[in-house]
């Protein structure tokens, strides 16, 4: 397990980065990380959304970076300790993804 977890948080290249994004749908590549704009329901859902995205991101350890505007939900995915993104955030997008 500790090999999987290395190999997860290990840098990715431009290449994989531009492969991995092109399998998610609404996510864009800005600087060294990845960013999508959630629009819900009003600010109760969205506040409910991360409540719910949270517990997931505890379990994986691993956090994006949230704003919320009212109703919309931006997060952000980068692996600060690598300077950049790693599978752990790509993983953490398809996570959140499948939450709607």
């Amino acid at each position: 397990m500790r090999f999987i977890l290395r190999d997860m948080a290990k840098r990715l290249t431009d290449t994989q980065i531009q492969e991995r994004l092109a399998t998610l749908e609404g996510w864009t590549l800005e600087g060294n990380a990845i960013r999508k704009q959630y629009t819900l329901g009003g600010f109760p859902d969205a506040i409910a959304f991360v409540a719910r995205l949270a517990f997931d991101a505890e379990a994986a350890d691993h956090h994006p970076d949230i704003l919320i505007n009212y109703k919309r939900v931006t997060l952000t995915f980068s692996t600060h300790s690598e300077g950049g993104l790693t599978e752990k955030d790509f993983a953490g997008a398809r996570a959140v993804d499948a939450l709607l």
